[in-house]
């Protein structure tokens, strides 16, 4: 559809400007040779106008792909463009805005377009109303199979009545082929860097906003058919090893032999900062330890890997109760490239010497990157360099994203300049992006802390929400009606869940208030509130006594009505879907996604209000009448509920 619209607008610019060189003919009296290159040009004038009105058959005729949903604003966006192009040829590049319409009483979606035509006419030097734009623009709407009708408002917005049968329409296919991603133009590699702990420290409160963001943003990638690399990029690698391997030496002298019971790795830390902090002697011994790691000793590899293991161990316990999968790629793996990095800026020239240490200066950016200090080691920033080289080289990515804190936003902004002044990717071609998030606070609007002052460990709260979720469950007598397994299944379900999607629901930008109360209350926009929507929607069909099978038939056999408001609305938010996504992929708030479906569940709930799904007897309890259009959009609301919930990384049961 893309490439016949980029043909269409190449066409009707080749028609401009063969009908400009025979109206340069018309004029003259003409020779012989003038009248045949006239007719020449007319045939040819007649052949593009043929050509482009068959692209355009072909733009209002194309059904979507079999199987891929239909971003309905983006079609909406490539109707209106046409007419746009149609209505103001003078313009090569035109504003185009379309949106959903937020009262349904205007209509469905609008486009804004003809305010900004005639101010970008107005500065041309060209005087036209708006309205009479939004007329020409309306009068050039190529026929198609979105639009019912269009009415212009006010000062020039043209509200679109959509197509009842073209929604019904969608909504059988999302019921037939289940919820599929918008079609795919190119699919690209990504690389999204999130969680990245430390090794020999526990992960903390602090971990959990950028494991939680980047794990959802890679299922969003992974949905929409993107070939997603997901690395975790720990601190593995650096002089805190000299203490911990030399205090492993002193407390586990047989380390090499018999694998030390290093249980609590936190407090084998602590012990040996303490004894870097206050004895000469050890921390002595912990520089030459780092010396021998660094220079690939055995003895010393081997107890930097147990250390590592352990360590290893302890952070798959949370990736494993937040169904987190991600590839380990530490620190230690850039070591052998940041020498290679060191000497490509040396032979372009890039280094300036200051005090021992050399510096990377980037136009435009305040602050230096040091890359060699003046004991000839290396820093973060040239870690940082070596990981974006590799991923951009090695990797070959299309886009990356760094999921890290937004107190780290200035130095990735100075390291991305500076692999643009490298000449390692060019901006316009390549995205790489620091999706920056703020921190956790405490209901006292304070850093999330224990009592004590300690930061909270991922793992005790974790254990603390599988606590709560229990006692919520069974305050609302749960465990009375659920079997064992399914209880545990539902704690999980809302211990985990409430945890992601507090952090989710809000915007990553912003700070936000950590409350399990808040989370667990299954009233408002909570992932509590929308796991009973689920499962309240999806015990309808059991009440119907309908499997699968049937439902399935029933899509394949049945029109979904749209007669009433309620499932006119409803059929229409459900399609929203796609073009919400397409939003989330431009700006990587994955808050919007959560708007949408506690949206979703508003207007599920105003249809069930109001429109029979299944009709009972009063006397009897017994179902007399299943209107199954009713129940198929209650099944595509399900659908579309479940899959977002997938991307955001939360597990609805079906029954709570």
């Amino acid at each position: 559809m893309d490439a016949a619209l980029l043909s269409a607008s190449a066409l009707e610019r080749e028609i401009r400007s063969l009908s400009a060189e025979i109206e340069s003919l018309r004029r003259p009296a003409g020779g012989t040779s003038e009248t045949s290159r006239l007719d020449q040009l007319r045939d040819e004038n007649a052949r593009l106008k043929y050509r482009i009105n068959v692209l355009k058959r072909s733009l209002q005729e194309a059904p979507p792909p079999s199987r891929a949903m239909t971003n309905i604003n983006q079609r909406l966006q490539d109707v209106f463009g046409v007419a746009i192009r149609a209505a103001c040829p003078e313009l090569d590049h035109p504003p185009l805005s379309v949106t959903p319409n937020q009262q349904a009483k205007f209509g469905d979606y609008q486009c804004n377009s003809a305010m900004a035509l005639a101010q970008v006419l107005r500065l041309r030097g060209v005087k036209v109303n708006p309205r009479e734009i939004a007329e020409k623009i309306v009068q050039n709407l190529p026929d198609n199979e979105l639009i019912q009708k269009t009415e212009i408002a006010g000062p020039g917005f043209i509200n679109v009545h959509l197509k009842r049968t073209f929604v019904s329409k969608l909504l059988s296919s999302l019921l037939i082929n289940g919820v599929q991603p918008p079609p795919l133009t190119s699919r690209k590699k990504v690389v999204v860097d999130f969680s990245s702990p430390n090794i020999a420290k526990e992960m903390h409160v602090g971990h959990l906003r950028s494991t939680i963001i980047g794990d959802s943003m890679c299922r969003l990638f992974e949905f929409l058919g993107h070939d997603v690399l997901r690395l975790n990029h720990v601190g593995d690698w650096g002089t805190q090893f000299g203490m911990l391997l030399a205090h492993l030496q002193d407390k586990f002298p047989n380390y090499l032999n018999e694998s030390p019971p290093i249980g609590d790795l936190q407090a084998f830390y602590k012990e040996s900062k303490k004894r870097f902090d206050e004895d000469e002697d050890f921390k002595r011994r912990a520089y030459q330890c780092v010396v021998r790691l660094q220079s690939r000793d055995p003895d010393f590899i081997r107890g930097w890997n147990l250390i590592c293991d352990v360590s290893r161990s302890e952070f798959q316990k949370v990736y494993d109760c937040l169904d987190v999968s991600i590839v380990e790629r530490g620190e230690s793996f850039y070591q052998d490239l940041m020498v290679d990095v060191v000497q490509e800026l040396e032979d372009k020239g890039l280094l300036q010497e200051d005090e021992g240490r050399r510096l990377l200066f980037v136009p435009g950016q305040s602050v230096p990157l040091t890359v060699v200090k003046s004991d000839g080691g290396f820093t973060y920033d040239t870690s940082d360099l070596a990981a974006l080289r590799q991923r951009l080289r090695d990797e070959r990515a299309d886009v990356i994203i760094y999921v890290v804190d937004s107190g780290q936003g200035t130095h990735f902004s100075v390291v991305f300049a500076a692999a643009q002044m490298i000449g390692w990717y060019d901006p316009q071609v390549t995205r790489v992006e620091h999706a920056g998030f703020g921190v956790v606070l405490g209901e006292d609007k304070k850093k999330f802390k224990t009592r004590s002052g300690d930061t909270v460990r991922l793992r005790d709260l974790l254990d603390e929400g599988l606590r709560r979720s229990m006692d919520k469950l069974k305050e609302k007598e749960r465990d009375k009606v659920l079997t064992p397994a399914q209880l545990a299944q539902a704690q999980r379900s809302v211990a985990f869940g409430c945890i992601k999607y507090a952090d989710l629901s809000h915007n990553r930008i912003n700070d936000y208030v950590f409350s399990f109360d808040k989370m667990l209350d299954d009233r408002g926009n909570t992932a509590a509130y929308l796991l009973y929507a689920f499962t309240r929607i999806r015990s309808i069909a059991r009440l119907a006594d309908l499997d699968e099978a049937a439902l399935r038939t029933a899509a394949e056999t049945c029109e979904v009505q749209l007669e009433h408001e309620k499932e006119w609305k409803l059929g229409k938010c459900i399609l929203r879907f796609p073009e919400i996504l397409h939003k989330i992929l431009d700006d990587l708030l994955l808050h919007t996604l959560c708007d949408f479906l506690y949206e979703l569940a508003t207007t599920f709930t105003e249809f069930y209000d109001s429109c029979y799904c299944v009709e009972k007897d009063r006397q009897t309890g017994a179902v007399v009448k299943v209107n199954l259009w009713r129940l198929l959009l209650c099944e595509a609301t399900a659908a579309v509920m479940a899959k977002g919930f997938d991307i955001l990384g939360i597990k609805p049961v079906s029954r709570m």
